[in-house]
């Protein structure tokens, strides 16, 4: 099956999801921003409680398109070389051999990354962004696709190492995954005490690395762009957005990697929903999840119970949303 020929794309997607919702209940809109962030090649930041099937959502993700998957149990005694390898010296042949750490997958998790110190946290961003590790001089460059998806644990905070918020900033995406219904809480105790289910490969990270290919060929209008420049850019000066209320809650707005994410973000949302080109709700629906861990918040902010999903709510209310774009009727024409 060759991903790149129109129709081949969306049934391979759907072929996907398929398998993944046959293991994983619920937890639609999580597992559609994973989806989201492989396309995109972006990373993932996750804050829910234990048992709400992350580590289930990215194993069989991986499964499913013949994926290399590893699992880091971030520790407060962890070092950095117990991710990203390290060299060992061998006492028969006095030889120094390369020994490279589980970051070297496909698809990684690292389980409640805030209870690591900061240098290890920095070991994990550092080849978040550049996709390799140096070790004893050389260069390793980890395989490709590669997708971090880190958790945090909301409910404990003694003993945790808060992410800085410069290195918060290499996470495409925080996503908030909160309990499920009852009518999927009865399917899930119903699949966990019940026979197995298997999953079928239905793609390689071959297909996986087309799509990804593919999906920077989505079209964005320039208005979508320039909508999402606006958002960001509220988040640094609100007052010349007309927002001069908020100023006091904002310490630091989002970055010029805000404006990126949410431009391939919204690429990759219309992929997934069919389309060769972004409209305007492919773009909206993903901005709180891309803007909400790049404020910084003031203790004004804090004091007065303001979250930073409010404050997004009150910028978005305020930015027109740009028309349906037509340039993609042009290029279809």
């Amino acid at each position: 099956m060759n991903p790149a020929k129109p129709g081949d794309t969306a049934q391979l997607m759907e072929q996907i999801l398929y398998e993944v919702k046959r293991v994983v209940v619920g937890q639609d809109r999580f597992l559609e921003r994973v989806m989201i962030a492989m396309l995109a090649q972006g990373h993932l930041l996750v804050e829910g409680v234990p048992g709400l099937a992350k580590t289930l959502t990215i194993k069989t993700l991986a499964n499913t398109v013949r994926g290399q998957f590893k699992r880091i149990q971030f520790t407060p005694d962890l070092v950095p070389s117990d991710l990203v390898g390290t060299r060992i010296y061998n006492q028969k042949t006095g030889d120094f051999s390369t020994s490279l750490g589980p970051v070297f997958t496909n698809l990684l998790l690292a389980d409640e990354i805030n209870r690591a110190p900061a240098k290890v946290q920095s070991a994990l961003l550092e080849v978040m962004q550049e996709r390799q590790v140096t070790i004893a001089g050389e260069t390793h460059r980890v395989p490709s696709p590669f997708l971090v998806m880190a958790t945090q644990n909301p409910i404990e905070t003694e003993g945790t190492y808060p992410l800085p918020e410069a290195q918060v900033d290499r996470f495409m995406m925080k996503v908030l995954v909160d309990y499920p219904t009852d009518e999927e809480e009865f399917v899930i105790v119903q699949r966990v005490t019940g026979a197995p289910v298997d999953v079928t490969p239905v793609a390689t990270t071959e297909q996986l690395a087309a799509l990804q290919a593919e999906c920077r060929r989505v079209y964005v209008d320039p208005s979508l762009i320039q909508y999402a420049v606006k958002l960001v850019a509220a988040t640094r000066t609100p007052e010349k957005a007309g927002l001069k209320d908020l100023a006091r809650f904002i310490t630091f707005g989002a970055s010029p990697r805000a404006t990126i994410n949410l431009t391939e973000g919204a690429r990759a949302l219309a992929m997934l929903r069919g389309r060769s080109y972004a409209l305007p709700e492919d773009m909206t629906d993903l901005v709180p999840d891309v803007l909400r861990h790049r404020l910084v918040l003031s203790y004004e902010a804090l004091s007065e119970g303001l979250s930073a999903d409010a404050v997004v709510s009150k910028i978005m209310a305020k930015i027109p949303v740009p028309a349906k774009p037509l340039e993609h009727e042009k290029l279809a024409a």
